[in-house]
């Protein structure tokens, strides 16, 4: 999802409305949204002495907290993902933060290593950012100038930058597309929308059959382009690009799209808005027409059956007098649409709810209507929109993400207004693994009186700190220095050792080649423990949860191996360092005696 409402950024925003940004749901984002999240606080002994530890460093927020980094920054666009576990934020002055998980490199700090406060992206010093947008494992940004950048997991081409040489961007690289207006991530794939060109389209395409039906447009260039995974369709580009791993095996691939392609089903139409789910998407074109392809289970897509659609295809529901006004909020989650009509009207299609029947096509939620609804976010499982003076969510939540306070209820099944926002206005919310974001106005609505600007004030006063743990990137950094230059020391020595005679010298090489094999199995355990997260955090959400458990269980023998085969170095050599020590010395002895024996049969 995007920065902006409509789960999109527009790049022409003169004097937007900040305000500060407020937050719930969880906060351990090593945990958040995976399996060992839900074993959280369980065990004996150790085991639960460490889960409560835990519990009490990365809190539950079940009511809306401000962010003590940010309480008097202001905020103008926020954004995450409803497959995506770190945050962004933009500014007043163009300046982008990034927190969260960081496992790919999506915070765009140069490094791996999650962050629990909000941080300023400094890489992108000088480029002022209107926009911001959060994938999976990546980030999309729109600068003021319409240059786009983008970083973090580059596997299936995300990243929109034409080639695949870079898994990981861990700082933001320029995508190539030019003159954007919009951005938009699901789980492994991106979206832009770019100002529309006067240039006739030189791709004479077919459109959907249930497209033609829709009036015609003067024949330009498609405005919205795509990059990413194809593997159900969400690309739009009338193929799911599969293919056979080999001649002869039966295993399926899907060839990642690292350079972005205009959607050509969509050419002679000006497509405005855009929104992602996890493997789908949405678009809304300049007369209001509403446009699903990508993965159809559960209705998602809502044409009425479970279809995966790899071209866009016209909604049926929003036509004639039933377009789209040009202020609609449009919203993806992980398994539902949404969609904001005339009257007042909030549709929604999909796995609306987690039991009874699915919604096979867009249906107007009664519990909303007549409500102005400015901004609408999705979770996998959950909903929340701003609508006047409120805010209310609904859906299946785990973390306390809903924000009904400590002993409100966990999930509702229907819409629910936050008590601890009322009477706030609320100017945008985003949705992502296990939390929300809520950018709520200081002084209120921009029409309010001066009693209910500080009304505003005051109730903004009254909500809950929340100071998140302080980051040890520095700490680590310096200690990751430290031991490389012990290592460089070491392979001096060692140099330096390689043309002496003498016993001690040569202990110590034996001694210093002994720490490094041990310092290096200790990193590649550490290796293996990062690429855990994140292979499991790459699975799509049609995987089996088995797949997960046993890929899980055969990594967590391996790494519990090599700490027992380290565990069992260390021993010995506590054990047996002077055995060692005389071996050491007598290898030594005997290398240099066999090197004079060969120069002298020479």
């Amino acid at each position: 999802m995007t920065a902006k409402d409509e789960n999109a950024g527009h790049a022409a925003d003169p004097e937007p409305i900040t305000g500060e940004v407020l937050f719930c749901g969880g906060t351990d984002w090593h945990t958040i949204g995976r399996s060992d999240a839900k074993s959280k606080g369980k065990g004996k002994g150790a085991a639960a002495a460490a889960a409560a530890k835990d519990a009490a460093r990365f809190p539950l927020l079940t009511e809306p907290h401000r962010l003590a980094p940010l309480k008097d920054v202001r905020i103008v666009a926020v954004a995450t993902g409803c497959a995506a576990a770190h945050c962004l934020a933009v500014d007043a002055d163009g300046r982008c933060y990034s927190w969260g998980r960081n496992e790919c490199g999506q915070l765009a700090h140069g490094h791996l290593t999650d962050l629990n406060q909000p941080t300023i992206i400094e890489a992108l010093a000088g480029t002022r950012i209107v926009a911001v947008a959060s994938g999976r494992n990546h980030s999309l940004a729109v600068a003021q100038d319409g240059s786009a950048w983008a970083w973090g997991s580059n596997k299936y081409g995300q990243l929109g930058i034409g080639s695949l040489k870079t898994e990981n961007e861990k700082k933001p690289v320029q995508s190539t597309v030019k003159a954007v207006r919009t951005v938009a991530c699901g789980a492994e794939f991106s979206c832009w929308i770019t100002t529309p060109s006067s240039t006739p389209s030189s791709t004479t395409a077919t459109p959907p059959s249930a497209a033609a039906a829709a009036p015609s447009e003067p024949p330009c260039a498609a405005n919205l382009l795509t990059a990413g995974l194809p593997q159900y369709g969400q690309l739009g580009h009338g193929t799911d690009n599969e293919y056979n791993a080999k001649d002869s095996s039966v295993k399926l691939v899907y060839a990642p799209q690292p350079t972005p392609r205009t959607v050509a089903a969509l050419a002679g139409r000006e497509m405005t808005k855009v929104a992602c789910g996890t493997n789908h998407t949405v678009a809304v074109d300049s007369k209001g027409f509403v446009f699903t392809w990508g993965f159809g289970g559960f209705g998602r897509l809502g044409h009425k059956e479970q279809k995966d659609e790899w071209r866009p295809r016209l909604v049926d529901v929003f036509q004639r007098q039933n377009t789209l006004p040009a202020t609609a909020v449009v919203a993806a989650g992980g398994a539902f649409s949404a969609c904001t009509a005339g009257g007042g009207q909030l549709y929604v299609w999909g796995k609306v709810k987690q039991t009874g029947d699915c919604w096979m096509y867009p249906k107007p939620l009664l519990d909303l209507s007549g409500w102005h609804i400015r901004s609408m976010a999705c979770g996998p499982a959950t909903s929340c929109v701003a609508a006047d003076a409120s805010t209310i969510s609904w859906g299946m939540a785990q973390h306390g993400e809903l924000g009904y306070g400590p002993k409100g209820a966990k999930s509702s099944a229907n819409p629910k207004k936050i008590d601890a926002l009322e009477g706030m206005h609320s100017i945008q919310v985003a949705g992502g693994v296990g939390f929300f974001l809520h950018l709520v106005s200081r002084t209120g609505a921009p029409d309010a009186t001066e009693e209910k600007r500080k009304k505003a004030g005051e109730l903004l006063a009254g909500l809950p700190v929340f100071t998140p743990e302080a980051d040890s990137v520095s700490q680590s950094t310096a200690k990751g220095k430290a031991a490389g230059t012990k290592k460089a020391s070491k392979k001096v020595a060692k140099g330096q050792a390689a043309g002496d005679e003498e016993e001690d010298e040569d202990v110590e090489e034996v001694g210093g080649d002994e720490e490094e094999e041990e310092e290096e199995e200790e990193e590649s355990e550490g290796e293996e423990e990062e690429s855990e997260g994140e292979e499991e955090e790459s699975e799509g959400e049609e995987e089996s949860a088995s797949k997960k458990r046993k890929g899980r269980g055969g990594r967590g023998s391996s790494a519990g191996a090599k700490k027992g085969r380290g565990a069992a170095a260390a021993a010995g050599k506590g054990r047996g360092a002077g055995k060692r020590k005389a071996a050491a010395a007598v290898g030594a002895k005997g290398k240099a005696a066999r090197g004079r024996g060969k120069g002298k049969r020479k």
